[in-house]
């Protein structure tokens, strides 16, 4: 295993930059794993556009999430959102953050496969109940036992997130911390020096 020697940030990332080519980077994972936030960071570090799927759905749809779901159930929000997610991966580069059921659906899968290169943030239990107890607009989350909704969509879905091209384990850490993680996780994706650090190949 040769380590690949470390480059200057703005080098590394345009040599990454050319290796995604005209596809997307996509975070997938559960709900509280920072894929908005962190998509963000890495969007800003690489210069490319941030799209968030459940902004889009609400955009196109005029309702909120939790107005969706209420309405019309999960699985007519989980067709609206293969949806949008498929259109929108149609005009990469850019950064994507997915809801935390989008990875479930294969044709979905197939078609960030094909358009995208896949990053989990994979996060504890109690990272995603600190977090997803702060806030209010978590339909999966309507409740007695949020933590038994938690532990068993982890159960359900980590086995499907491991599919993802590039797994960056997530905690409770700057922003800019995990955003730089997952940008030398891609360039260990592609084979590209890492700005900081080494990358293995």
């Amino acid at each position: 295993m040769n380590a690949l020697p470390a480059n200057p940030p703005d080098e590394s990332h345009a040599a990454l930059l050319g290796r995604l080519g005209n596809r997307s980077i996509v975070f997938v994972g559960l709900m509280g794993a920072g894929k908005t936030a962190i998509g963000r960071k890495v969007a800003g570090i690489l210069g490319l556009p941030f799209i968030d799927s459940d902004q889009e759905i609400e955009s196109v749809s005029r309702m909120s999430v939790p107005e969706l779901f209420e309405r019309y159930g999960e699985t007519e929000f989980r067709a609206l959102e293969q949806r949008v997610i498929l259109r929108v991966l149609e005009h990469g580069p850019q950064v994507l953050s997915t809801g935390g059921g989008a990875f479930m659906s294969a044709q979905t899968r197939e078609a960030i496969a094909a358009h995208g290169v896949s990053v989990w943030l994979k996060a504890e239990i109690d990272l995603l109940m600190d977090r997803v107890s702060k806030k209010q607009n978590r339909p999966l989350l309507k409740s007695a036992d949020p933590r038994a909704v938690i532990e068993r969509l982890m159960a359900e879905r980590y086995p499907v997130y491991a599919a993802a091209d590039v797994t960056v384990p997530t905690r409770d850490d700057r922003k800019e911390v995990i955003a730089a993680e997952v940008v030398n996780a891609l360039c260990g994706y592609f084979g590209v020096a890492a700005a900081t650090g080494e990358v293995r190949s």
